[in-house]
């Protein structure tokens, strides 16, 4: 935990980079004369000052200390980086945010906030309360450090929505790809990894009616203690099987358009402020809500999953099922792809035959190097057309689930080949394309923005020309 505490903390403190305003109309490139701070590093002091301007945007000396802490948090090296590098990308994301400024990017204040109270939670649950953030970031006190993240979060949204619009439209045509291809000497080609193929068979235990009627009873019988005057925030803490919502008291902040099941939805919008539903029944599980406010098109709620439990003859029952079926498999009664678009219970795979996409290339195809571990440890030691033992699998969402995977191909390490592997180079050039294009955006708003750097770093030799040199 404290591994992961240091991490997460030092990435915000690399967020905690003013967002000044300027009010300068010339490019000028020199020293930038302000109001500095001394603060300490090691044994040593100096001046944290301005070192950089780019239009309504500032940059710190110490913000460059902050990112090497970051990159070293990370176990990565900082040896062969510099502070002129750092500095370079640091520029950039402030040229991103002032030009969203400057088109009319529009970043609502409500989602700043709602972005800015989960960050605040975590920390919170992180360092053990509220004065120990503002003192461990070396706030005067709890608003100063509100002000400041809410302002450094929405930079960083005005940025990725800037570099979103400058990709969001670039496409890149067969033709365009096969050029890509031919570019590339032969010698110089990409090296593709083993990759895999992989099916499966999902089979969901069934729960017992007894076991779901406990469910929906225990559910009323919260939803009695909250209308005789219990807080719903902390029966959710302390009850909900939703992860994701468990540590904000099953908070949730939707409209139509949120990507939740019809299910919640239809009940979510039936209700009044302050009622709770009945107990109702999604594929996650069995839920109640909780509606607390009603704005506009929006619904701020909390709500209470409960996911009925799957006893042990439950899951013996559903092992038993995925035997059977792996026997009529390998006795050729019937093929893997036949048995899972008959019996599996995985809508996002079942119509293709269990085949699995890879989330990542949105593809069918799996480089080992880049696997996730566990689904690894089920394929590495499958020989061709060898169907796994049954598989326990317990889904933080779904709950438990039994699983027979194999592996349908296997495609050995190999240089790239244009007709083998034309999605994976299709990809190539459109980041090469998206690049070119961010690129020239990018030298084309340095000459139209302000922008000035301060004398310790004007003899950085960087990427771009933020110097303005002729």
């Amino acid at each position: 935990m404290k591994i992961i505490k240091l991490k997460y903390i030092l990435t915000i403190l690399s967020f905690l980079t003013a967002g000044v305003y300027t009010n300068a109309q010339e490019i000028i490139v020199d020293s930038v004369k302000v109001k500095q701070k001394v603060v300490q590093s090691g044994n040593r002091q100096k001046i944290d000052g301005i070192i950089a301007t780019v239009g309504d945007y500032i940059v710190l000396d110490s913000d460059i200390d902050k990112a090497l802490l970051e990159i070293s948090s990370q176990g990565n090296s900082v040896k062969d980086i510099t502070r002129c590098q750092i500095l370079g990308k640091l520029l950039e994301d402030k040229l991103y945010a002032h030009q969203a400024i400057q088109d009319s990017i529009v970043v609502k204040d409500e989602e700043i906030r709602d972005k800015m109270s989960q960050q605040l939670e975590y920390m919170v649950e992180q360092l053990g309360s509220m004065d120990k953030v503002v003192k461990y970031f070396k706030k005067n006190n709890e608003e100063d450090f509100r002000t400041e993240l809410f302002d450094i979060l929405k930079q960083q949204r005005l940025a990725d929505e800037m570099r979103r619009k400058i990709v969001d439209e670039i496409q890149i045509s067969p033709e365009e790809t096969r050029v890509f291809y031919k570019s590339i000497p032969e010698m110089e080609r990409p090296v593709f990894g083993a990759e895999l193929e992989i099916a499966q068979i999902v089979l969901v235990p069934k729960v017992s009616e007894a076991e779901k009627q406990r469910v929906i009873n225990k559910l009323k019988e919260i939803k009695k203690e909250v209308e005789d005057g219990a807080s719903f925030k902390t029966r959710a803490v302390i009850y909900t099987d939703d992860r994701a919502s468990a540590s904000t008291g099953g908070f949730y902040k939707i409209n139509k358009k949120t990507g939740f099941v019809k299910e919640f939805k239809d009940v979510a919008f039936s209700l009044q402020e302050g009622e709770i539903s009945e107990p109702f029944e999604t594929e996650f599980g069995y839920h109640i809500i909780y509606l607390e406010k009603i704005k506009g098109q929006d619904l701020e709620l909390r709500h209470i999953l409960m996911m009925p439990k799957v006893s042990e003859d439950d899951l013996s029952e559903a092992r038993g099922k995925a035997l059977l079926l792996k026997k009529r498999i390998e006795d050729k009664e019937i093929t893997f792809a036949d048995a899972a678009r008959s019996f599996s219970e995985e809508k996002e795979t079942k119509a293709n035959g269990g085949t699995l996409i890879n989330p990542k290339t949105q593809d069918t195809h799996f480089e080992l190097t880049k696997m996730d571990p566990e689904l690894y440890g089920h394929v590495s030691n499958l020989k061709d057309n060898e169907i796994s033992e049954p598989i326990l699998e317990e889904d933080p969402r779904t709950g438990k689930k039994i699983k027979l995977i194999i592996v349908t191909n296997r495609i050995n390490e190999h240089v790239a080949d244009y007709s083998k592997d034309y999605t994976k180079i299709k990809d190539l050039a459109l980041k090469e394309k998206q690049i070119k294009a961010i690129t020239k955006w990018t030298n084309e708003k340095i000459k139209e923005s302000y922008i000035s750097i301060g004398d310790d770093y004007n003899k950085c030799e960087f990427t771009s020309n933020w110097l303005k040199k002729q």
